[in-house]
């Protein structure tokens, strides 16, 4: 299973590095490739350009051999207590060099300030020197001076762990407590009440579905890498990465929650629809269409 993500402005000194997927830098006039396995001599004029230029990470999905220094990216680098857990009942949550390696790349880009907070280390005069060293130790360099390329939100303070933690958990109360036949139902009067073509209806519902479907189907292909100790189902099929990376970028943002949230939200809503169909069964004319059950 890949547990890490290609780094693009992060260099590792002599280690050889990966191919990436290369990106067409838009430049003006100018249909130029870049190749992001340069020496480190151009690094800060990569970044540079990255920053300027590319709004969405490039993935490179490699196995557990391919690590920063060596190092396995699925090795925890260290633990920190939940920032979601209720009165004594704190929870470690493990971080992996991977992780580290994920959030130190695009779109996030940390510096050591917001990484050292993540990470729990006590502010101090050299608390950024110290974790630069730290990282440099297991292959991953973090630049003195960086600022943060991305808006810091309450999923930037969450590690990847816990922020799947906090997914499932809301894909369950989706499941149990989203009250999908009541909805469905209140929603089939109300447009009855206004509208009294019920075969417009259905098939307004029936079309709401496959689309819905479509969208949670893509979605639970996503393969972007997480943390190893998350049991998150990992699809077989290997997405286009033309569209890999829009979804990798969503992920890496929100650190595993988004996908697992919106999948859980988009089944409770096909599961309200086909409440919409059924009261539709149970309560029109079966001559007006074809009864759900028959299709």
């Amino acid at each position: 299973m890949p547990c890490g993500i290609g780094a693009l402005p992060c260099t590792r000194g002599e280690v050889p590095q990966p191919a990436f997927f290369q990106h067409h830098l838009i430049a003006s006039g100018n249909e130029e490739v870049e190749d992001f396995c340069a020496s480190p001599v151009k690094s800060e004029e990569l970044e540079r350009k990255l920053t300027r230029k590319v709004e969405i990470p490039l993935i490179f999905f490699g196995d557990a051999s391919s690590a920063a220094g060596g190092v396995d990216p699925c090795e925890v680098y260290c633990t920190v207590p939940g920032r979601t857990s209720l009165l004594s009942s704190t929870t470690k949550y493990r971080v992996t060099v991977g992780e580290i390696q994920r959030r130190i790349s695009p779109p996030e880009c940390l510096n050591a300030s917001l990484l050292g907070g993540i990470l729990r280390r006590a502010k101090s005069k050299d608390g950024g020197k110290t974790l630069r060293d730290s990282l440099r130790k297991i292959g991953l360099t973090l630049p003195a001076g960086r600022r943060k390329q991305a808006n810091v939100t309450a999923w930037t303070a969450l590690v990847e762990e816990e922020a799947v933690h906090m997914a499932k958990d809301f894909a369950l109360v989706c499941e149990k407590e989203f009250h999908a036949r009541d909805i469905g139902i209140y929603l089939t009067k109300a447009s009855l009440s206004l509208d009294h073509d019920v075969i417009k209806r259905r098939t307004m519902l029936e079309n709401s579905k496959k689309i819905v479907s479509e969208l949670c189907d893509l979605l639970s292909a996503d393969r972007t890498p997480l943390t190893p100790f998350i049991a998150l189902t990992r699809p077989t099929v290997t997405l286009d990465p033309t569209i890999q990376q829009h979804l990798s970028h969503y992920t890496l943002m929100t650190h595993g929650f988004g996908g697992v949230a919106m999948v859980a939200v988009l089944e409770s809503v096909k599961c309200m629809i086909d409440e919409c169909v059924k009261y539709l069964d149970r309560t029109c004319s079966q001559a007006m269409y074809i009864p759900y059950n028959t299709r």
